[in-house]
């Protein structure tokens, strides 16, 4: 019986990894880098998310609590930010700025929070405003629960569409079997709000018994990357699989993606999850990757700044190899992969600033710019 469980799992990771390693999964290293890396912010620990003020000054979440102002070479921290619960994978996460910030000022925040019932912690999100290095009208929009004190698949991510809806992504808390196929419970899901954390009268799951009616999406099991394309505005999502199996999403309004009753992954310990990687009724994704390069933050390149061949991309960060992926699309497929900052670190976020630069997030070092060659 033994023999017969381990041939199984032993197929099951020959045929993800073969089925995985085509051109489409096959990172190579970068021969011609249109780039040099600049150490922009240094001294960081885990550097988790970024936002780019009007100004031209940068606002970084770090995962231990702190939330940093750069600006002119100055780095100040920011007084007033939330109470966070940091534990496992969980802390001050992603940050973003409301597409109207100009005028409303209003920031948006996800971190792991104790508030509510049990012990633990959940992911919440909040909304402030900046005055004087310090949060203000500080307004608590969503409280995931009930907490737990497992230290895995907090998410989070935050994004903004083009018809100013509010995505949050959180992940299933390390609950597989209870948490991502229910609606009715918080995890492993992508949420929609209105701006204000109110709910979108034609969320999906408005007027189900008992459902979280926030939710837009589920069957999600960690998403650490979430953003807008910025041609078809479709909210993309990339998450942790667990041995294998990180996907690309794109998230579709009601729709459940799979996990964990289908994956290209296995359990750490080899076992086999399950035998199925699709099935009807569950979208499969648009890209996975077998190894896992556990994927966090992402980015589309939209600007000339890096030469031709890399407008369209989509860059991805590696925690697990320690490196920047940048992935070349046809349309909503990966015809190619390319392996950027080799073993600089493990990279949490990427993003592309309002000057058409790169920025990368790398735990124990800081945030690089990406200086294009001439």
């Amino acid at each position: 019986m033994r023999n017969s469980v381990f041939i199984s799992c032993l197929f099951v990771v020959m045929f993800h990894y073969s089925c995985a390693q085509n051109i489409e999964n096959q990172a190579s290293k970068a021969e011609n880098i249109p780039f040099s890396a600049e150490l922009l912010i240094d001294e960081m620990q885990i550097p988790w998310g970024m936002a780019f003020l009007p100004d031209g000054g940068i606002l970084v979440a770090e995962k231990s609590g702190e939330l940093l102002h750069f600006s002119n070479e100055k780095r100040t921290t920011i007084l007033n930010t939330p109470k966070v619960y940091v534990r496992g994978q969980g802390g001050l996460m992603d940050i973003e700025l409301h597409p109207d910030y100009k005028n409303n000022g209003w920031i948006y925040i996800s971190y792991a929070s104790s508030e509510g019932e049990g012990k633990g912690g959940h992911t919440a999100l909040m909304r402030a405003k900046l005055k004087d290095n310090k949060l203000i009208n500080n307004e608590l929009l969503y409280k995931a629960g009930p907490n737990t004190t497992k230290g895995q698949h907090f998410g989070s991510r935050i994004e903004f569409d083009n018809n100013g809806y509010l995505f949050l992504s959180i992940g299933e808390r390390g609950a597989r079997d209870e948490n991502p196929q229910d609606i009715t419970r918080d995890g492993g899901k992508i949420y929609r709000f209105n701006d204000d954390g109110s709910i979108p009268k034609d969320n999906p799951f408005v007027g189900a018994k008992g459902a979280k009616t926030a939710i837009y999406s589920y069957g999600h099991r960690n998403p650490q990357g979430l953003v807008k394309h910025p041609e078809t505005g479709e909210i993309w999502d990339h998450e942790h699989g667990p041995r294998g199996g990180d996907e690309i999403n794109i998230i579709k309004k009601g729709a459940n993606y799979g996990w964990p009753v289908v994956t290209y992954g296995i359990n750490y310990s080899g076992t086999e999850i399950t035998n199925k990687t699709e099935m009807k009724g569950m979208e499969p994704p648009i890209h996975y990757w077998v190894p896992s390069i556990a994927p966090s933050g992402m980015t589309f390149v939209t600007s000339d700044k890096y030469g031709a061949d890399w407008k369209g991309s989509l860059l991805v960060g590696s925690l697990a190899f320690q490196y920047l992926e940048r992935l070349e699309l046809n349309g909503k497929k990966v015809t190619s992969r390319e392996k950027l900052m080799d073993g600089m670190g493990r990279v949490r976020d990427v993003k592309e600033g309002p000057d058409g630069l790169i920025y990368v997030a790398v735990e124990g070092k800081g945030v690089y710019k990406l200086v294009p060659k001439k």
